[in-house]
């Protein structure tokens, strides 16, 4: 627009453009829970389905992985498989992470760096800091999810095995190495306690199940993994992957023998 204006001392006539300011692009909006979940799933399926609600955010993360060379057009689908999650894994190596850090599951940190000037990251998951409960490693996200389940139940669980427990038992195959994963006692407890208690971690969203001597070499004990818990090691990943598409968490892949409950993951939990 054209402003015109008369100096005070003179007869003058000063013409003074000013240009409308032009609001910059937005940038598109990833949401950090539906990768996850996307994450979690799409590798375990037998296919190339699509997570509900995630298409658009996967597919905002596999372009930005196609930018940087980590990833090939052809797998640029919405679909967070196998191919993706070693993407994924590839990108975290290149910021010189090792360890878990190089878990392939999208964290805070890496999303961000990832979406530099491409996208920007909401929904933000966290599984907190790592910190001492009964004696064991868990961190603050899983602790909060145990906390409501037990005032769920009315009862203190106790908790026999935590997480980043690397090497700690060769029975659990590695699902205790990293974040969220949790085995607890059922002394004491009937068949209709053991089956309450993994109901209540399931709907505060845990992938929970009651193991048997018959399935491994184990004790009767509840096996949990807190859901989206992006420190989770590979293994566990797959279990709370398996857990959504209706498995019981094992090797042998066979249906879920759990009960049946209405899956959230804790960030839905709290929403509600």
């Amino acid at each position: 627009m054209r402003i015109k204006w008369a100096a005070a001392t003179s007869a003058v006539t000063i013409t003074v453009s000013v240009m409308a300011a032009v609001p910059a692009q937005a940038l598109p909006v990833v949401n950090m829970e539906k990768v996850l979940l996307a994450a979690q799933i799409d590798p375990r399926r037998p296919d190339s389905a699509l997570t509900p609600g995630a298409k658009d955010h996967v597919l905002a993360v596999e372009q930005a992985l196609q930018a940087k060379g980590f990833l090939a057009a052809q797998y640029v689908d919405g679909h967070f498989g196998t191919t993706t999650t070693t993407a994924y894994t590839n990108l975290q190596k290149s910021f010189g992470w090792t360890g878990l850090d190089t878990n392939g599951i999208p964290g805070e940190t890496s999303l961000k760096r990832l979406g530099e000037g491409r996208f920007t990251v909401t929904a933000i998951v966290s599984a907190g800091s790592r910190i001492t409960h009964q004696g064991k490693t868990i961190n603050t996200r899983t602790k909060a999810m145990l906390d409501e389940a037990e005032t769920r139940l009315g009862r203190t669980l106790t908790i026999t095995q935590g997480s980043y427990n690397v090497g700690g038992d060769p029975d659990s195959a590695g699902t205790h190495d990293g974040g969220g994963a949790l085995d607890i006692s059922v002394n004491g407890m009937d068949n209709a306690t053991r089956t309450d208690v993994v109901r209540k971690l399931r709907e505060v969203g845990f992938a929970a199940w009651l193991r048997t001597p018959s399935q491994g070499n184990w004790p009767y004990h509840i096996h949990a993994m807190a859901v989206s818990d992006p420190h989770q090691s590979p293994a566990a990943w797959h279990q709370s992957g398996d857990y959504y598409l209706g498995k019981n968490g094992l090797a042998n892949r066979g249906p879920d023998d759990g009960p049946s409950v209405t899956k959230r993951t804790w960030e839905e939990v709290m929403a509600r």
